[in-house]
């Protein structure tokens, strides 16, 4: 181990590799179009072809969820599968060896932003965080990994900043990235090996190229198609259900009803938000869509935050899940580390905001 990604021996290409790249170059402009098409679809859609007024209530909010459905299964379809390629290569004894011998706030900060580049579902990282434990890679470092992983992800990112903007996307990236370090870092202070179930440290990390071989593009794309086949599968209804909610809170809810509960004056706004977040399991794609329509009416930033924060990364399947793997002792200090980043979290930015 020498502490470098060490590069692969190519493939060669044939020609049935320069038609694939063809194709998914083809893909790419098709996705592109459709989703430059769906911003101008639904008005002239709903209001000639289905008659159905776009500036009433109801018409508004059919609308948004129409528009906003699209929009995103789009935006899992692409950006899985983009990122499902790049991540064909990643297994958990390079991402170990590349570790070895960093100062430990980098490779906090390292397993930090793999962990914004995976699969965005909490309960879809806990099989890479057995790969990571079971390859040897520190145990505070594949913490910072597991919670980086639902809270910042490419999808979130890209949806983020179409419904807030650029400006608060990157501090909520920025906000992530630092828990999930800060969790790392407070718990490289104590000894966990004791506090993890034994089967992880035994366990074969399995599906692993071990003869160093770069798959080739079919197989790249193969398993692309089907990590999106998986991911999509499991989170699409939940996509339905948070866009329903958000296309409620925007179609019928009064502007600013949200000022006195959940504005920036009430200190327990955002306790009470993270509370709520924790029984609803959602992902960042569920999740946004819920925060951008509360957010727009009347609803402190912070506060939002912390309800997203809280949707995607303390959700109770990933409570039972983990406990496979952790024991109680330190299921619980994992909890509480995040909870309490959200919460400074979202109270600094209702006080910067």
């Amino acid at each position: 181990m020498n502490g470098s990604l060490r590069p692969t021996p190519p493939t060669i290409a044939g020609p049935g590799t320069h038609r694939l790249a063809v194709g998914l170059a083809g893909l790419a402009l098709g996705w592109v179009a459709l989703y430059a098409l769906n911003e101008r679809l639904w008005g002239p859609l709903l209001g000639d072809l289905l008659g159905v007024d776009p500036s009433t209530r109801a018409g508004d909010a059919v609308r948004f969820l129409l528009y906003d459905v699209s929009k995103i299964m789009l935006l899992l379809v692409g950006m899985i599968f983009a990122v499902g390629l790049v991540r064909t290569t990643l297994r958990p004894e390079r991402v170990r060896d590349f570790l070895e011998g960093k100062p430990l706030y980098l490779a906090l900060l390292l397993a930090a932003v793999v962990g914004s580049v995976t699969p965005f579902c909490s309960c879809s990282s806990i099989p890479l965080f057995i790969g990571f434990v079971a390859a040897g890679v520190p145990l505070s470092v594949t913490f910072a990994f597991l919670i980086a992983s639902p809270l910042v992800n490419e999808v979130a990112v890209v949806m983020m900043a179409d419904a807030f903007g650029w400006r608060i996307t990157v501090g909520y990236v920025v906000a992530g990235l630092t828990i999930a370090v800060f969790a790392g870092w407070v718990f490289s202070r104590f000894p966990l090996r004791g506090q993890v179930e034994e089967f992880v440290w035994t366990a074969p990390i399995a599906r692993l190229q071990r003869d160093g071989r770069r798959p080739t593009l079919e197989e790249r794309v193969e398993a692309a198609r089907d990590e999106v086949r998986e991911i999509f599968g499991r989170v699409w209804k939940w996509v339905i259900i948070g866009v329903g909610i958000g296309a409620l809170v925007h179609g019928w809810v009064p502007e600013s009803s949200f000022e006195r509960f959940a504005g920036a004056d009430n200190p327990l706004a955002v306790l009470a938000a993270a509370l709520v977040g924790v029984p609803l399991y959602s992902n960042a794609a569920g999740v946004v869509p819920i925060g951008e329509a509360l957010y727009g009416k009347g609803a402190a930033l912070g506060t939002v935050m912390a309800f997203m924060m809280a949707t995607v990364a303390l959700s109770l399947p990933e409570a039972v899940l983990l406990r496979r793997v952790l024991k109680p002792r330190l299921l619980a200090a994992y909890f509480g580390a995040v909870a309490v980043g959200i919460l400074i979290v979202g109270v600094l930015f209702n006080t910067v905001t």
